[in-house]
């Protein structure tokens, strides 16, 4: 299964396909036909980009049982849905910023789901058809503005609080995600640990879902909910999540 990254070279940000442990030019359309080009450089050699430019983050809450019971909630009888900004996204090893505003900002772990093609409409059992690939999200949430506030987009939408990455692992199967694990360390210590499998509404429910009241757009995330777990960022801790089968987000905190 194709990694597909972001990188900048000479200063402009294009399309590559990570093979071992070199980058190769995406030739083509990432959402259509693509095919490996001629090798740049080294993995090393780069500080990866985010792997979307989404024109939205559609989020999901209370997914896990878990995580919702540590909230002293219940798990909806639909998919409770929020947005987070484009402008929120940062890519691997950019810095989390804590927001002046909050007094306690959490991490919280995701699978999330990257749109391939345009859709509407589609059934559970056609939308992984619409899917290019998955990657790691990190929905982090100023967790005293989302209690405070009456609704979530304040808590949800500062700059930096959606890291994605380190790529997009293309051509995946529902049934391969279908039992991966999802955690997040911080300062090496595990904090978050669920499986997909543990998902009330899985990927393919919530891509049905979504796209029954909105259109779904290639490069779109559909971050899928967080496991129990969830706690507090600190400047100078180093947040990591896992996605099995992925790899490894990575992105320090900064007051």
């Amino acid at each position: 299964m194709p990694r597909l990254v972001r990188v900048a070279v000479d200063g402009t940000p294009i399309w590559g396909v990570v093979e071992g442990d070199d980058v190769f030019e995406l030739v083509g359309d990432p959402f259509g036909e693509a095919r490996a080009g001629a090798r740049i450089d080294s993995l090393t050699q780069f500080r990866l980009l985010a792997p979307v430019v989404p024109s939205k983050i559609v989020c999901v809450g209370r997914n896990y049982p878990a995580h919702a019971a540590e909230h002293g909630s219940e798990v909806p009888a639909e998919p409770l849905l929020f947005f987070k900004p484009p402008s929120s996204v940062i890519g691997p090893d950019e810095a989390i910023v804590l927001p002046r505003q909050s007094n306690r900002v959490e991490h919280e772990c995701e699978l999330a789901v990257v749109m391939g093609r345009r859709c509407k409409d589609v059934s559970p059992a056609d939308a992984w058809e619409y899917v290019l690939g998955v990657t790691c999200g990190n929905d982090v949430t100023a967790r005293d503005l989302q209690r405070s506030d009456n609704q979530w987009t304040r808590a949800k939408g500062f700059d930096t609080f959606c890291p994605v990455g380190p790529w997009v692992l293309a051509g995946v199967s529902a049934a391969d995600v279908a039992q991966w694990n999802v955690s997040c360390r911080v300062n090496g210590d595990l904090r978050q640990q669920g499986n997909v499998g543990e998902m009330a509404f899985s990927p393919a429910e919530l891509i049905a879902y979504t796209s029954s009241i909105m259109t779904l757009e290639p490069g779109d995330l559909i971050l899928t909910g967080t496991p129990a777990g969830v706690g507090p960022l600190v400047d100078g801790d180093l947040v990591e999540v896992e996605v099995e089968g992925v790899g490894v987000l990575a992105n320090p905190v900064t007051g």
